[in-house]
């Protein structure tokens, strides 16, 4: 009777009159030995042809971190790379695609030639900190957010930076 139970309850789909938030997730990959960020050149719609952080959406079976990793795989080609959680974005507006909440991670890697585009990603390139390009979606935000943070999170100091000694 409780195997039942169980196949009945999986077998159930879920359908309520609410709209639902699409989830992504985005990393913040910084070269603290260059002071640089990594960025991809978007390949599709929206914001084709600009740069962005790497990431995407989720895929259901997978966990926030699986997704990360996955998308800059992907899209970079990078893989071990301890990501950690920074915050979550979900203004309205923010994706003209429908309303998306996404994840950011952090993490830092120095072997910038490793980095190759991939996936959706047109191409990539490390920029400057100091010196960002136009960026699609709230990305310009999540890495001026990421810079301005505690700086026990990052380690480092970026010119123009508030809380920079």
């Amino acid at each position: 009777m409780f195997l039942i139970k169980i196949l009945i309850l999986i077998s159930m789909s879920f359908n309520y009159e609410y709209p639902r938030a699409l989830n992504t997730v985005d990393a913040i990959i910084i070269s603290k030995k260059e002071n640089k960020i990594l960025l991809i050149k978007r390949l599709n719609e929206p914001f084709k042809n600009f740069w962005a952080l790497p990431g995407g959406f989720i895929e259901m079976e997978e966990t926030l971190l699986e997704s990360v990793k996955r998308e800059v795989l992907e899209e970079t080609s990078l893989e071990n790379i301890e990501l950690k959680e920074f915050k979550f974005y979900g203004d309205p507006g923010r994706d003209p695609r429908g309303r998306t909440i996404t994840f950011v991670y952090y993490g830092y890697c120095d072997s910038l030639k490793l980095a190759k585009a991939g996936d959706d990603a047109k191409e990539l390139a490390w920029f400057s900190l100091n010196e960002l390009p136009d960026l699609a979606f709230d990305h310009k935000k999540i890495i001026y957010d990421f810079l301005i943070s505690d700086r026990d999170i990052w380690g480092f100091c970026v010119k123009n930076k508030k809380n920079c000694d």
